[in-house]
């Protein structure tokens, strides 16, 4: 097939691209001139495109004799006013989709969520499947406009357009500097990561960037799908400070032993995601601490992939294979100090 990538230059955008061309399909990926390439230059094959969402001629040349797009692209941090968010996640969305249903593309993949379904009152969630509804009040804009956006493809399933989401929970593994992971790395390295557990366990769903992208390829080709969400995990479930303390063991990092009560947490985050929809905050900077944040850590949160495993795909990186490899990137970029000094660049 020949496919296009958006969010190429990000995480999982360039390992989507990796599975792509290990599937045997060409490659076009959409990229701005400033991002950063470097990975991306030195894969064989691939061919550029450059523009951005916001700009409809550049994706309407992006998606010139196109079959299938995987879209990756998204503004995922917590900084950014509502129309920049519904912008991107969700007008961008539909600029990118409908210049490839125009272009005679029959497959749209887009790479939605399970923040898609957090509710600000949600509590611990285990075992939940793709029956469990949108909340009726979202955690945050992303949270908002990912929703927002996956509606829209979903809604947009034709006979000769097939459209799916594809839920990945908590991606991680080699070439992440900036997600969830790396940055707690980055806090237990200083010792500045309190133990927010509460004193219980918090288990979690996590998606390794393989499994992820897996998932997005076999989505190109499956039949039967269309119009469909489907969340995507990791074989088993973590329990995440036991799982943050091994990767700080792994390092030489001292687990998170301070506790903070998560009372005054919630208040602190409560206010500052109040604050920080004040558009001079917004477009500045992210919030010190976020109730999306906090409830990464405190919340637990599990998902049902059967539906996933029967139409698309069984995860093949299971969470030890997927801790040595993450391991083993790290060494071979110069080890932990230099991924600590990349993280915060």
């Amino acid at each position: 097939m020949k496919v296009l990538v958006t969010g190429a230059s990000g995480f999982l955008g360039s390992h989507i691209v990796d599975a792509s061309q290990r599937a045997g399909d060409k490659v076009r990926v959409l990229v701005r001139r400033e991002s950063d390439l470097r990975y991306l230059r030195t894969v064989p094959g691939i061919e550029f495109a450059y523009g951005d969402l916001r700009d409809t001629a550049s994706l309407r040349a992006a998606v010139d004799g196109i079959e299938a797009v995987h879209h990756s692209a998204a503004r995922v941090t917590d900084q950014g006013t509502r129309a920049q968010f519904r912008d991107e996640n969700v007008e961008g969305t539909r600029r990118l989709m409908t210049a490839a249903r125009r272009a005679g593309a029959r497959r749209f993949v887009f790479i939605s969520s399970p923040s898609a379904l957090m509710g600000i009152r949600d509590g611990d969630r285990l075992g939940i499947d793709e029956s469990e509804p949108y909340p009726r009040r979202f955690l945050n804009l992303y949270s908002e406009t990912k929703a927002a956006a996956e509606r829209l493809v979903l809604a947009s399933d034709r006979p000769d357009f097939t459209t799916v989401a594809l839920r990945p929970r908590a991606v991680w593994g080699p070439r992440d500097h900036s997600g969830f992971m790396p940055r707690l790395l980055a806090q237990m390295m200083t010792g500045s990561l309190p133990d927010l557990s509460g004193g219980r366990q918090v288990h979690a769903s996590l998606c390794h960037c393989d499994n992820a992208a897996a998932a997005s390829v076999r989505a190109a080709r499956a039949e039967g799908i269309g119009g469909r969400a489907y969340f995507i995990a990791d074989p088993e479930p973590v329990e995440v400070w036991s799982t943050l303390a091994e990767l700080a063991l792994r390092f030489g990092a001292v687990p998170p032993t301070k506790q903070v009560p998560l009372g005054l947490l919630r208040a602190a985050a409560f206010t500052t995601d109040m604050l920080w929809k004040l558009p001079p905050l917004a477009r500045r900077s992210s919030p010190p601490l976020s109730r999306y944040s906090l409830a990464l850590l405190t919340r637990s949160t599990t998902y049902d992939t059967f539906a996933a495993r029967r139409d698309l795909v069984a995860p093949e990186i299971d969470h030890e294979t997927g801790m040595t490899r993450l391991t083993e990137w790290i060494d071979s970029i110069g080890g932990i100090n230099e991924y600590i000094r990349r993280v915060k660049a």
